[in-house]
C-alpha cells in the first residue's frame, strides 16, 4: 500500500475533518438510512480521494475513520475498507477534472424517479436554478467496478445537471468540491418530492428554455455574495 504524501499530509487531514462532517447532513437531510450513501472529496494535486469506509454507521464516522484512495479504489490510507462506491467516484474524478466531490444518497424521490429511468421534468425555478434543465437518468449498472462512474460520466458530460438519476440505482451528485455536491443532493430530493407532488394534481409545465438559461445564468453567476 503506498502512502499520502508528506506534502499532502495538511490537505488531506483537513478533508477528512470536513467530508466526516459533510456525511452527518446525510441523515440531518433524510437523504439516507442505515449505512446507506457517501461523501468523497478529491485531494487536490494527487490522483487520491478522501471518501468514507463501508459499512459503518453515520454516528462512527470521524475524521479517524475517513479513508484514502487512489482513483482505481486502491487503499492508500486507513484500516478499514473504502465505500463499494469508490470505483465511480474515482472514474468521475479521473474523467470529470473540474469536479472536487461526489456524492450517493438513496433518497426516497429521488430514487422513485430512477426506479422509473424517468428524468425530472424542469417545471421549477429552483432546477434551472441549481441544475441547468432537467435531471437526466443514467444507465443501469451493477456495483462492483467503474460501470457507474462510466455511467455518470457520459450522462452528466452532455448536460449542465450536477445530478443524475442512476436508473434503479439512486441519485449522484457533483460539485466543484464536496460542499456543493451535498448541496446538490439536498436540493435533488426537494425538487424531486415537489415535482412529483405536482404530477399528482396534473401536469405541471416545462419552463421554457429561454427561462431556463436566464436563471441558471442569474444563480451560477449573480446569486449570493461574491
Amino acid at each position: 500500500m503506498t502512502s499520502v504524501p508528506p506534502s499532502l499530509r495538511g490537505e488531506v487531514d483537513r478533508l477528512k475533518t470536513e467530508v466526516a462532517a459533510l456525511h452527518a447532513l446525510l441523515p440531518a437531510n433524510g437523504l439516507v438510512v442505515w449505512t446507506a450513501g457517501n461523501v468523497s472529496a478529491r485531494v487536490p494535486g494527487a490522483d487520491l480521494l478522501v471518501i468514507k469506509p463501508s459499512g459503518v454507521l453515520y454516528d462512527q464516522l470521524t475524521p479517524e475513520a475517513m479513508v484514502v484512495t487512489d482513483f482505481d479504489g486502491n487503499l492508500v490510507e486507513g484500516d478499514r475498507a473504502a465505500s463499494s462506491d469508490t470505483f465511480a467516484h474515482g472514474y468521475v474524478y479521473a474523467h470529470m477534472p473540474h469536479v472536487g466531490g461526489v456524492v450517493h444518497t438513496h433518497s426516497d424521490y429521488a430514487t422513485a424517479w430512477a426506479a422509473r429511468h424517468e428524468s425530472i421534468p424542469c417545471v421549477l425555478t429552483m432546477m434551472a436554478d441549481e441544475f441547468g434543465g432537467d435531471i437526466p437518468v443514467g444507465p443501469f449498472a451493477l456495483i462492483g467496478d467503474d460501470s457507474i462512474g462510466r455511467g455518470i460520466v457520459e450522462t452528466l458530460s452532455e448536460s449542465r445537471s450536477p445530478a443524475v438519476l442512476m436508473a434503479q440505482h439512486g441519485p449522484f451528485t457533483i460539485g466543484k468540491d464536496a460542499k456543493s455536491a451535498v448541496k446538490a443532493a439536498v436540493m435533488l430530493e426537494d425538487v424531486a418530492r415537489t415535482v412529483h407532488i405536482a404530477r399528482q394534481l396534473g401536469n405541471p409545465a416545462r419552463l421554457d428554455q429561454a427561462d431556463i438559461d436566464s436563471l441558471y445564468n442569474r444563480y451560477q453567476n449573480v446569486y449570493g455574495q461574491k
